[in-house]
């Protein structure tokens, strides 16, 4: 027990000492707000995901593991749910519909499963049915293995692309000289599946000895954003960096992303990851936060709503409380400003189909940002 204190206040320490870099300097302040928040689904904790059921309600997640579906006003808890053990960053997180929800009804988690080899917990898909109030027909797509006692990098977005694929992350858990650089290792990576979770026979690794023929790509840290582009119908991430080094990367098939061999970014205590920024046979960010901003939520607008918005990318920041409107061209970042400056840690960002943006908001809620 006494180990464990001591593992756990040394990764309290740094995770502070992570945080506690300096204001970044290069991000605007509008002058003129262009939208206002309005409070939709109140009184949440930990709002890590959420989506939208086809009559407008709110499918979302509490990582203490509660599936809530808010409808008419009220808060309604799903039953049926698979093990979830609670472990740091872990717990109950991603929720996504099938695209094509209405003919089947599909739901798709993620979680913190303890189930299969060894002691701890690791990232686990499931898909099941909503009825009623209670998830049915539930199977596992896809359960990383080892489990870990390490309480951090689940990763754990999900997006689907325009074929019907499932893509979803895994961070690094927490090991990052064993698993991003091998693709016979779990973790550090992005996986794509069927809807069903059988392996699509063109993924890159489906014909490499004892690879784990999930991945699409590797090199990750700890991808908590994903989204596909309403315009490419590419797959988006951003991830977090280590102190300075978040990334924000479209997925492309078979590519390596570089961590830790390559980074922006630096250990929690100021020393050295590597020396090394790029290599010729590892891709390069299409934007890096340094300071990091701890990234979680990711959308891409693709309505008419907010002006001449359409197409900038947001992403919600943990560590600095806001939610970054990023303007680009060319997919090269123009111009970059805060939107609900200091509301709070930002975990989910989603456009609803009433083409409004709405986010997360740790230990508040779940606002829709209207436009004035």
């Amino acid at each position: 027990m006494k180990n464990c204190i001591i593992h756990l206040y040394f990764f309290v320490v740094l995770l502070a000492q992570g945080c506690a870099q300096n204001v970044d300097q290069t991000i605007k302040t509008p002058i003129k707000e262009q939208i206002s928040a309005t409070l939709v689904v109140p009184d949440l904790e930990i709002p890590w995901g959420f989506d939208f059921l086809p009559d407008g309600s709110i499918l979302l997640t509490e990582k203490s593991g509660e599936l809530i579906h808010y409808t008419n006003g009220k808060k309604v808890e799903i039953s049926g749910l698979p093990e979830i053990k609670v472990l740091g960053q872990g717990g109950l997180m991603d929720v996504k519909l099938y695209p094509n929800y209405a003919e089947n009804q599909w739901v798709y988690l993620t979680y913190a499963s303890p189930e299969g080899e060894g002691k701890g917990v690791n990232t686990a898909v499931m898909r099941a049915k909503l009825e009623g109030n209670r998830l049915t027909d539930q199977k596992v797509l896809y359960k990383a293995s080892p489990n870990s006692s390490k309480p951090y990098h689940f990763g754990s977005r999900m997006a689907f692309d325009n074929n019907g694929y499932l893509y979803f992350s895994i961070g690094d858990r927490g090991s990052r000289d064993e698993n991003p650089q091998d693709i016979k290792r779990d973790g550090g990576k992005i996986y794509r599946i069927h809807d069903d979770g059988k392996i699509p026979n063109d993924n890159p690794f489906v014909n490499t000895s004892g690879a784990k023929t999930a991945i699409y790509s590797y090199g990750h840290r700890n991808p908590q954003g994903m989204v596909k582009h309403p315009t490419t119908g590419e797959i988006w991430i951003h991830e977090h960096g280590p102190r300075g080094g978040d990334e924000l990367n479209i997925v492309r098939k078979g590519k390596n992303y570089g961590w830790p061999i390559i980074t922006y970014g630096i250990n929690y205590s100021g020393t050295k990851i590597t020396d090394e920024t790029s290599r010729p046979d590892m891709e390069q960010p299409i934007y890096y936060w340094v300071p990091s901003i701890a990234p979680s939520g990711l959308e891409v607008i693709g309505s008419d709503k907010y002006a001449d918005w359409k197409g900038n990318v947001l992403a919600g920041s943990l560590v600095f409380q806001y939610l970054e409107r990023l303007v680009l061209e060319d997919n090269k970042v123009t111009y970059r400003e805060k939107l609900l400056d200091g509301m709070g840690r930002v975990r989910s960002v989603n456009q609803g189909p009433d083409g409004l943006i709405y986010v997360g908001i740790e230990g508040k809620g779940i606002y829709r940002l209207d436009p004035k």
